[in-house]
């Protein structure tokens, strides 16, 4: 044989791009305390679109969105920045998502 054989089941997951700051406590006492987030891919007749959205925890509101036709950090940053020019003071917001590369790229936006 030529090279390694490789595991099937695809990659496994690395370390967190950031702490749990959450801790799967997903409740918030007021508006801009926890921000949820995530990214989705939706089939359409030409091709794929992604959409990332940010959802407010205490009001389970819409706070933020992205859209594009590529999964990159790209669509994270744009709906972290929507959310924060349509909710105005976001300082001690804590931002939740996933943990896919598209984490430390809104992680680094929001610092």
């Amino acid at each position: 044989m030529f090279g390694k054989r490789r595991p099937r089941g695809g990659k496994k997951a690395g370390p967190p791009a950031h702490d749990d700051l959450v801790r799967r406590q997903f409740t918030a006492d007021g508006p801009n305390r926890l921000w949820l987030w995530d990214i989705t891919e939706h089939a359409t007749s030409e091709s794929k679109v992604y959409l990332c959205a940010i959802k407010d925890v205490f009001s389970h509101r819409v706070v933020g969105y992205s859209i594009g036709d590529r999964m990159t950090s790209h669509i994270a940053v744009n709906a972290l920045a929507s959310a924060v020019q349509r909710r105005g003071d976001a300082a001690g917001c804590i931002v939740h998502g996933d943990r896919g590369s598209q984490s430390e790229a809104a992680r680094s936006c929001a610092s």
